[in-house]
């Protein structure tokens, strides 16, 4: 699963309601500013893919008639050309080592901030923030069909892209993760 920017506040709520509900830690200043510093490096972390995407985009540019005269896959390059400069812009390409990177980073800015308190070893809270990526992750494709079949299901017709389409995407998905607890 890769996160849309939308996304990053709904993942950084669900690690802040299990940083909360776990007994072993306490937040200080509270739910909602845990919530903002886990957003604000997921979001930093989300704009250094978008710079490698866009910076992919402009060598396919670059290279498209010989792309063209070739019949490659442009998206298979795409992803070839951006697996090799990963490393190089800071982008960690497996979900796994990423979501447990980005628990490392949370889990200081969390500390450095006395925004998190707790009287365990710090992987036992890094495990806490690692899950929380792992449940929005492994909850999205399910969501995201419910909602699909929701609007598909309506009496009105609603065109897949249009405003209407996504409000009511949005405000389905967001009681899809208030059921599961996610909100």
């Amino acid at each position: 699963m890769r996160l849309k920017p939308k996304q990053t506040g709904y993942v950084a709520t669900k690690i802040a309601i299990d940083l909360a509900n776990a007994s072993f830690i306490q937040l200080p200043k509270g739910r909602e500013a845990v919530a903002e510093a886990c957003k604000i490096i997921i979001d930093a972390n989300l704009a250094k893919e978008h710079a490698l995407d866009e910076k992919v985009k402009k060598i396919l540019d670059e290279n498209y008639d010989e792309i063209e005269f070739q019949h490659a896959d442009e998206r298979q390059l795409f992803f070839m050309i951006k697996k090799k400069m990963a490393a190089d812009a800071g982008v960690i390409m497996n979900y796994d080592d990423r979501y447990n990177d980005l628990a490392h980073l949370i889990l200081d800015e969390l500390y450095e901030n006395y925004l998190a308190e707790y009287t365990v070893n710090e992987n036992q809270v890094k495990n806490v923030i690692f899950k929380g990526f792992k449940a929005f992750s492994d909850a999205y494709d399910e969501i995201d069909d419910i909602v699909y079949d929701k609007i598909k299901g309506m009496e009105k017709e609603v065109v897949h892209g249009s405003q209407d389409y996504e409000l009511l995407y949005e405000r389905y998905y967001q009681e899809e993760l208030s059921k599961r607890g996610m909100l």
